[in-house]
C-alpha cells in the first residue's frame, strides 16, 4: 500500500503536435446548425468540439469517448487549472512538500494540515490494487480515465506561460498520469468512510502501559458521540440536498417533474461544473459534475433527469478487536491470535524556515481493517481492545460506468437498471422521466450487514449504544463469522445487493432530503431494509419542510417548472413557523430590554430568509442558541406526525422560559455587537464568501428547516463581516419534457470557474441572488444561437 515515486508523465509521446483549429468554413456551417464534427477533416474521428454558451457552459462533442473525455477535461482546465491542479497535489500526497506542513487543506470536506493529509493519503492509495479494479471496468470507462489525463495535460502543454497568477510557474503544476486519475476518484469514494477518519487512522498507537478493559471507556454520552461523528462528516454531513420528483397524476404536463437541489461546498474539488456531453448516436447528457468528472452526475437527457442527495446508509462498519492479552498488537479471532500489521509511511514536509524535512508514521492494521482511534467516540486502544474500520467503497472504480448507464437511460427503470451496478458511493437518486414515472432509490454502496447480522455480533454494550447514538455498527472483530455477508447470488460480495436496497417507482411524487428512504413518501411502506440504510429517524428539518411544502404546493393545482422552482425560493422558515407564535405571545413577559427589543424585530419579520427579510438572522442567532435547551419544546417529536413535530415553545415552564429569554438577550447582543441591526435584511449580513464583492444570498441554515439550504463553514459565526456563505445550494436544475425533448432551467450557483478573476467566477451567483434562473441549451438549434464564440476544435 505504499506510495510508489510518482509517475514520470508521458502525455508528451501520448500527444501529436497539434493545434487548435478554427476554420471560417467550418463557422459558416456550425452557425447555419451543422455541428463543426461533421466536417470532413483529417482524422476527424480524433477531433473534441468545445462550443460555449452563455455563462461559459461546455457543449462537447466528440465521436468516442476517450476523445470525449479530452475536451471534457481541457474544457474544465479553461475553468479550473489552479484548483484541480492543488487537488492533484492532495491526491499524490505532497501537500506538506509543496505548501507546508502546518498548513491546511482539503480531506473531502475536512480540513486538516497537511502533514496528516499526506500520511494519510501515503498509507491508503496503493496504485496497484487501484489498477486492477480498474482493470475490471468497461473499456469505455477505462477510455473516459485516458482522454481526460491526456486533455488535462494538453490543456497544460498549450498554455503553460499563460496560467492564472495563482498557479502560474508553480513547482506543483504537473502532467497528471493516470495513476492520479484513478486516486481522484478514490479519495471522492471514501470521504464518507475511512477518509473522514484520518486522523483517528494517524491516532492508532499501541498502549505505552497496561491500561484495564473497559470497552469504549472513557464512554462519551450519546450526544458527545453524535457531536464528534458529525465533525468528521459521518452523520448529518453538510454534503447535504434536497431532490423532488412529480409524476404524471400531479404534473401540469402528464410528464415528469424534476427538481434537484444539491448542497455542497462552493470551493475546493467538491464544486461541480455545468457542461453538456454529446458521442453522436451514443451519447447526448447535460448536467453537472464533480471536479475531474468525465460523466454527468447530476443531470437529464432526452427521456429522464435525475438527481442526487446524500444518503443515510452507511459505507463502512467498525470492529471491536479482543487483544491477546500478551501482546496488544495482537488480537484473537476464532480463538486464534493473530499478529496486527504494521508499516512506515514518510512524507516530506516544509518547514516555516523553508527547510525540507522527512516525516514518519506507524500504520496499523488487522485483517479488518486499519485501527483508529477516537477518544470523543470511545473508540481507544487499550491492553484489551481496539477498533478497526473496513470501508466498502475502498477500490470502487464502478462510479463511472454506473453514471455513464445512467446518462443513457430511457425511463426511471432504466435508472434503476443502472443503479443495480452498485457504483454511486454515497446518494440516493432521485428521477423523473417523459412518460410521467417518479423515483426514489438508494442503490449506494452499503456493506451487507442486516438487523439480524448486527444482532449477532454485537460487540460491547458500549459499542452497542455508539450504533443507538450514531447510526455506527461496531460488529464483533473476535468471530470471523461477524464478517460482512458474502452473497453467492450478488456480483458484488459483502455490498447489499440491489434487490434488498429500497426503491419506489410511483406516478404522483417522491422527495428525499437526506434522512432515510422511510420518508420518500408518506403512503409508501418498506420492509426488509437493513438498518445500515436507514431508520424512521427525523434528523432533518428540511425532510419536514418537504413533507410540508409539497402537498400544500399540490392542493393548489398541478405542478410546472415555474411552480417548482418558486416553492424553493420562496425561501420559507419551517421552525420559525413551529415556535415564533409562542415567543411573541410571551413578549409581554420579556425579562430585559434586549429581549424586548428583539421580540419587536421579530414580530415584523415575514418568517422566510429572501434577502430583503428583516429578522431573519437574529432568528438564526436565536435558534443556535435555544435548540439546545431541554425539553424546549411544546410538543416533542411524535413519529405519528413526523411534519409537524417537535413544534411550539415551553414557555410555561419556568425555567425553560428563562433559558429560552436567555438565548434571545444573547442573540439580539451578537447581532448588535457585529454591527448589524436587529432588523438588517437578511441580504446585508449574508454575502458570497468566495469573492470579495458584495453579493447578497437569500437561504438559511439546515438548522431552520429551510429547503434552501446555504452555510458558512469556513467562518461560521457572525461578525463584523457577517456570515460569509461558502456551500450549500449549487448546482439547481428544474426539468420536465415536451415534444422536443427536456426543457431544463438551472443555476450553477458560485459559476463557472473557481477562478476569482474570471469575469465566469460570480456570474451565475449574481443571478442567483436575484432569484433568476437560466433556461439550458440542450437542443442543436439552442446551442447555435447561445453560442458565446467560435468552436474550439482540438484535434488529437
Amino acid at each position: 500500500m505504499l506510495m510508489p515515486n510518482p509517475q514520470k508523465s508521458t502525455f508528451a509521446h501520448r500527444l501529436r503536435d497539434t493545434k487548435h483549429i478554427f476554420a471560417s468554413a467550418l463557422i459558416a456551417i456550425a452557425m447555419s446548425g451543422c455541428a463543426a464534427r461533421n466536417v470532413n477533416l483529417a482524422n476527424d474521428a480524433r477531433v473534441a468540439t468545445i462550443e460555449r454558451t452563455s455563462f461559459n457552459v461546455p457543449h462537447i462533442t466528440a465521436s468516442d469517448a476517450e476523445t470525449l473525455a479530452y475536451g471534457i477535461a481541457y474544457a474544465f482546465a479553461e475553468d479550473n487549472i489552479c484548483m484541480a491542479a492543488n487537488h492533484l497535489v492532495t491526491v499524490r500526497g505532497q501537500r506538506a512538500a509543496m505548501f507546508g506542513g502546518s498548513a491546511q487543506g482539503l480531506l473531502g470536506l475536512r480540513a486538516l494540515n497537511n502533514e496528516q493529509i499526506d500520511l494519510f493519503v501515503t498509507a491508503h492509495m496503493n496504485d496497484a490494487a487501484l489498477a486492477a479494479q480498474w482493470g475490471r471496468a468497461s473499456a469505455e470507462a477505462r477510455s473516459l480515465a485516458a482522454g481526460y489525463v491526456a486533455g488535462y495535460n494538453r490543456f497544460l502543454a498549450d498554455n503553460k506561460e499563460h496560467l492564472p497568477s495563482a498557479c502560474r510557474g508553480r513547482e506543483w503544476v504537473t502532467p497528471m498520469t493516470i495513476a492520479d486519475y484513478y486516486r481522484v476518484n478514490e479519495l471522492s469514494a471514501v470521504q464518507a468512510g475511512v477518509g473522514a477518519f484520518a486522523d483517528a487512522l494517524l491516532a492508532a498507537k499501541p498502549p505505552a502501559a497496561k491500561v484495564s478493559y473497559v470497552p469504549l471507556a472513557p464512554t462519551p454520552n450519546a450526544q458527545e458521540i453524535r457531536a464528534a461523528m458529525k465533525e468528521i462528516g459521518v452523520i448529518d454531513s453538510e454534503l447535504g440536498s434536497n431532490a423532488w420528483a412529480f409524476g404524471k397524476d400531479v404534473s401540469e404536463n402528464a410528464s415528469g417533474v424534476l427538481l434537484g437541489n444539491p448542497h455542497f461546498p462552493w470551493v475546493g474539488p467538491n464544486r461541480f461544473y455545468l457542461l453538456h456531453l454529446t458521442i453522436p448516436g451514443a451519447l447526448d447528457v447535460m448536467g453537472a459534475s464533480l471536479a475531474f468528472g468525465n460523466v454527468v452526475h447530476i443531470g437529464f437527457n432526452r427521456d429522464v433527469a435525475w438527481s442526487h442527495t446524500v444518503s443515510t446508509g452507511k459505507r463502512f462498519t467498525l470492529f471491536e478487536l479482543t487483544l491477546d492479552a500478551a501482546n496488544p498488537t495482537r488480537y484473537v479471532v476464532d480463538g486464534v491470535s493473530e499478529a496486527m500489521t504494521s508499516r512506515v509511511v514518510t512524507i516530506r514536509s516544509k518547514q516555516a524556515d523553508g527547510s525540507v524535512k522527512e516525516v514518519t508514521q506507524t500504520i496499523w492494521s488487522s485483517r479488518w481493517g486499519p485501527i483508529i482511534v477516537s477518544p470523543r467516540a470511545g473508540l481507544n486502544w487499550t491492553e484489551g481492545v481496539a477498533y478497526a474500520i473496513k470501508d466498502a467503497n475502498t477500490g470502487n472504480a464502478r462510479m463511472t460506468d454506473t453514471w455513464l448507464a445512467i446518462a443513457r437511460a430511457t425511463s426511471v427503470q432504466g435508472i434503476r437498471a443502472a443503479l443495480a451496478n452498485l457504483g454511486l458511493p454515497w446518494v440516493n437518486t432521485i428521477a423523473a422521466d417523459r412518460n410521467g414515472q417518479a423515483m426514489y432509490a438508494d442503490l449506494s454502496v452499503v456493506p451487507d450487514v442486516d438487523g439480524e447480522h448486527l444482532q449477532r455480533c454485537r460487540a460491547s454494550a458500549s459499542a452497542v449504544g455508539l450504533f443507538n447514538a450514531a447510526g455506527i455498527a461496531v460488529l464483533n472483530g473476535a468471530r470471523s463469522d461477524c464478517d460482512w455477508r458474502r452473497d453467492a447470488s450478488s456480483p458484488f460480495p459483502g455490498i447489499t445487493p440491489a434487490t434488498r436496497m429500497p426503491v419506489a417507482i410511483r406516478s404522483d411524487w417522491v422527495h428525499n432530503s437526506n434522512d432515510s428512504f422511510f420518508y420518500s413518501h408518506p403512503a409508501q411502506k418498506w420492509n426488509n431494509i437493513s438498518p445500515m440504510v436507514g431508520n424512521d429517524s427525523v434528523a432533518r428539518a428540511r425532510t419536514r419542510s418537504g413533507l410540508i411544502e409539497i402537498p400544500q404546493m399540490l392542493a393548489n393545482g398541478p405542478v410546472n417548472l415555474e411552480r417548482v422552482q418558486s416553492q424553493l425560493f420562496q425561501n420559507r422558515n419551517l421552525v420559525a413557523r413551529m415556535v415564533l407564535p409562542d415567543l411573541l405571545a410571551a413578549c409581554a413577559d420579556a425579562p430585559n430590554e434586549l429581549a424586548r427589543d428583539a421580540c419587536a424585530a421579530l414580530r415584523g419579520w415575514n418568517r422566510t430568509n429572501d434577502a430583503d427579510a428583516r429578522g431573519a438572522i437574529l432568528f438564526r442567532e436565536f435558534w443556535r442558541l435555544a435548540s439546545s435547551i431541554k425539553d424546549v419544546y411544546r410538543e416533542p417529536a411524535a413519529k405519528a406526525e413526523p411534519a409537524l413535530t417537535p413544534r411550539g415553545l415551553r414557555m410555561s415552564d419556568a425555567a425553560v422560559a428563562a433559558k429560552v429569554w436567555d438565548a434571545l438577550a444573547a442573540a439580539a447582543k451578537k447581532v448588535r455587537d457585529a454591527g448589524f441591526a436587529l432588523d438588517a435584511p437578511l441580504g446585508s449580513v449574508q454575502r458570497a464568501g468566495i469573492v470579495d464583492e458584495a453579493i447578497a444570498v437569500h437561504g438559511g441554515d439546515d438548522l431552520e428547516g429551510i429547503l434552501n439550504n446555504v452555510g458558512a463553514r469556513g467562518s461560521p459565526e457572525l461578525s463584523a463581516r457577517g456570515i460569509r456563505i461558502d456551500y450549500g445550494t449549487s448546482y439547481v436544475q428544474a426539468v420536465t419534457f415536451d415534444n422536443r425533448g427536456p426543457v431544463a432551467n438551472a443555476i450553477l450557483v458560485y459559476g463557472q470557474s473557481s477562478d476569482p478573476t474570471s469575469a465566469h467566477a460570480v456570474d451565475q451567483l449574481k443571478r442567483y441572488s436575484q432569484k433568476q434562473w437560466i433556461a439550458l441549451p440542450f437542443h442543436r438549434d439552442d446551442i447555435v444561437r447561445e453560442r458565446i464564440r467560435e468552436p474550439l476544435q482540438l484535434q488529437r
